[in-house]
């Protein structure tokens, strides 16, 4: 087990390793006395602050009742008792943050470190088609507003078969009701032992407070605690540098969106892959950048990891990094060599679509370039009219057992109406009018017509149906067939039948 101990204030950076020894037990001591095996020089770090004990193949780390405590992955601990240690946990003492990580002593192109194979691992299951029974294990503070949920299965497995930067989907029930959200795994699948998502609360907008809270990322705030259980889809999404060639990198984010960023910024750090990466986030404050202490780890200990915040709200007089919003100027800045990079953006709607133009004006060669779409803000919907128009059916559409587009007649007599946008479902019987705003989902939704549903992305397929005719919009292009319809980000335009 490596060790490495990172003080932010001084700078101070310090390795040492565990190395297995012969017999049962080792004992590895964390403190500022001269004999200590790691020495912390700082007066708030007891003589003798910790010891790592190495039994039977296991690290736990013990804080011997020191003065001012320890926190592993920002979570207090008691004195004197024991707490297992993986690669990738931090331990937090004083002003200096621990890394522990395993050894590995691969330099190769990190295309070449891929994920182990799921076809020939029995213990790889989060990429098979059956959903997984997961339960929380810990529950870490990011921020004041963003947790982390580590997540364990009860049976032995690992976790090492996804690609970093998919997202996975949760099936929930929340007040009696069936719902289901996907969240970016923030975790890397070079740490198998256990799975992460990081979720921040969202509040109502304030200036808009009509609109709902997040109901399932407040939930898991205010809910699901250790022991939990969860289900969980298998992970999905295209959103990764694991399938690209590029060793320069460029990720974007802001926000949440950062989460897929920190997927495979821990992958490629893991596996000291000799990737070239510019990682630039932006947030409101300094307390709401998430992985703060992390990331400045990373770039402390990875040479070719270059780090960027900039802060859009409030700061310190003291804040001496970018401020304000990410634009043209502070892109060609950080990232002078922009055009030789490919670039990984996430983050809300309004950031993604401003960073895509900026990029565009400095002539980023935008075949290199991938988003993601994360914390989107919902648009308000227009009030619908109560009074349905009267609708004229043939009784023969809805008996026959298979409908042909060419024959179905349905005649919508409400001429002097300006909403115009339709979906027939076939198997429910069920005719909808259409906010031209909303996707076919929520109209089906707001109407009580339960259809399948993953990611609301248009990336997982499991909304995906068979448009038997009409035409429908979607906001960029889709890997979508011409006979069927992703409902989740589809839009209809005019008369749409879709067997349900």
């Amino acid at each position: 087990m490596k060790i490495i101990a990172f003080n932010h204030l001084t700078g101070v950076l310090k390795e040492s390793v565990i190395s297995p020894k012969r017999g049962n037990l080792q004992l590895y001591l964390i403190g500022r006395y001269p004999g200590c095996d790691l020495i912390l020089n700082s007066p708030k770090v007891s003589r003798v602050h910790a010891i790592i004990l190495r039994f039977e193949e296991n690290y736990y780390f013990i804080d011997l009742a020191s003065s001012n405590g320890s926190r592993i992955n920002n979570q207090g601990v008691e004195f004197k008792q024991k707490y297992i240690l993986n690669a990738g946990d931090t331990v937090r003492i004083s002003d200096f943050v621990i890394l522990f990580e395993e050894i590995n002593h691969k330099s190769q192109p990190y295309w070449f470190l891929k994920p182990k194979n799921t076809n020939t691992s029995k213990e790889a299951t989060l990429n098979s088609n059956d959903q997984l029974i997961l339960h929380c294990s810990q529950v870490i503070d990011e921020t004041h507003d963003v947790k982390t949920f580590r997540l364990v299965s009860s049976q032995p497995k690992l976790f090492d078969n996804y690609k970093p930067g998919q997202f996975v989907t949760l099936d929930l029930e929340i007040n009696g009701k069936p719902v289901k959200r996907s969240y970016s795994i923030s975790s890397t699948p070079s740490r198998p032992h256990n799975l992460e998502i990081t979720v921040k609360r969202v509040p109502s907008p304030a200036d808009a407070l009509n609109i709902p809270a997040g109901l399932v990322s407040n939930w898991l705030h205010d809910r699901f605690t250790v022991n939990s259980p969860l289900k969980v889809s298998p992970a999905m999404g295209n959103f990764t540098c694991f399938d690209h060639t590029n060793e320069k990198l460029l990720f974007i984010s802001a926000g949440s969106g950062i989460t897929p960023m920190m997927s495979m910024s821990r992958w490629l750090y893991d596996l000291k892959a000799d990737a070239d990466v510019i990682f630039i986030h932006s947030a409101k404050t300094v307390r709401d950048i998430i992985f703060c202490q992390e990331l400045e780890l990373m770039a402390s200990r990875y040479p070719k990891f270059q780090l960027a915040i900039t802060l859009t709200g409030s700061h310190h007089p003291t804040w001496s990094a970018y401020t304000g919003r990410l634009n043209k100027s502070m892109l060609q800045k950080i990232a002078p060599d922009f055009k030789e990079r490919t670039a990984y953006v996430c983050g809300p709607d309004g950031f993604r679509s401003n960073v895509k133009e900026a990029l565009k004006e400095i002539k980023f060669p935008m075949s290199s370039y991938h988003e993601e779409s994360f914390g989107s803000a919902k648009k308000q919907k227009k009030v619908l009219s109560s009074a349905k128009p009267e609708i004229q059916r043939q009784s023969e559409f809805f008996c026959a057992n298979t409908i042909q587009a060419t024959t179905s007649k349905i005649v919508d007599q409400a001429s002097n109406s300006q909403i115009t946008d339709v979906v027939v479902f076939t198997k429910s019987q069920k005719e909808i009018v259409c906010d031209p705003e909303e996707t076919i989902l929520e109209a089906a939704q707001r109407e009580r017509i339960e259809l399948p549903y993953g990611c609301k992305m248009g990336a997982c397929g499991q909304c995906k149906l068979y448009k038997l005719s009409g035409k429908v919009l979607y906001e960029e292009d889709v890997n979508c067939e011409e006979d069927h319809v992703l409902t989740c980000i589809a839009k209809a335009k005019g008369r749409v039948i879709i067997e349900d």
